[in-house]
């Protein structure tokens, strides 16, 4: 069944009209019509079973008619702090993040990131990417929607999380530790490079803040793959993938 996302609390026998960009997949590309079921949710857990009450060119009216007690989030506190990467890159990077399971997400600027935008540009971006991890929620059946946090740069982020609880990871190739000589986590915040990955310096600096520098093997990794890796492996070894 369909899922979409609406930002506005859901109640039972709630009448409202669906978000437009929603409203025109379902009438231009999917046809539903008058009486069809969708799934709703609204972000604060659980789920809620709807009916088409209004089926126009630009509007979808629904009535919510049940709520479906679930919960498909994982059981792990997962931060994935992510260097930004260009174009479809970063998309890849958020959308398996969020299938994967992550809480919060955190674009950040480090020496290498090759993408540089003004003020004005970067908000236009961060909505792009909500929209990014929304559609990753309606097509995972994700029941919360992961926090994006705004964009900053590595050095004050390293700072102001120094004081932050759970494990803190930051993947460079050749670290000496491995996913298996780690330590069981309930709250884990990784950290992943940009294209050409963290310098020296920058890798430094967040062991000094409390990170730990974490192998993925002898291979080097893209930057659109090694943060998906890694979740992956974390969730195999103490989540729900397990």
């Amino acid at each position: 069944m369909t899922r979409i996302y609406v930002e506005q609390g859901l109640a039972l026998g709630a009448e409202l009209n669906l978000p437009e960009a929603a409203a025109h997949h379902l009438v231009q590309v999917l046809r539903v019509r008058v009486g069809e079921m969708l799934t709703l949710f609204d972000g604060r857990g659980g789920e809620y079973a709807a009916e088409i009450v209004a089926c126009e060119r630009r509007r979808v009216g629904v009535r919510v008619q049940r709520r479906i007690d679930i919960d498909r989030e994982s059981k792990l506190r997962l931060t994935l702090a992510q260097c930004v990467s260009k174009g479809e890159r970063m998309d890849y990077t958020l959308q398996k993040a969020v299938e994967l399971g992550v809480s919060a997400l955190v674009p950040l600027l480090s020496s290498r990131s090759v993408v540089k935008l003004d003020a004005e540009r970067w908000e236009k971006k961060l909505e792009h990417w909500r929209g990014v991890i929304v559609s990753a929620c309606e097509q995972s059946g994700r029941t919360r929607v992961p926090t994006l946090a705004q964009v900053e740069k590595l050095e004050s982020w390293a700072a102001a999380g120094a004081a932050h609880s759970g494990l803190r990871l930051v993947l460079a190739p050749g670290a000496s530790t491995t996913l298996k000589s780690l330590s069981p986590a309930q709250h884990i915040t990784l950290l992943a490079g940009p294209e050409g990955g963290l310098s020296e310096d920058e890798i430094a600096l967040v062991v000094r803040h409390g990170f730990t520098a974490l192998s993925l093997g002898p291979r080097v990794l893209r930057t659109e793959t090694a943060g998906v890796a890694a979740l992956a492996a974390l969730q195999a070894l103490s989540g729900d993938l397990g």
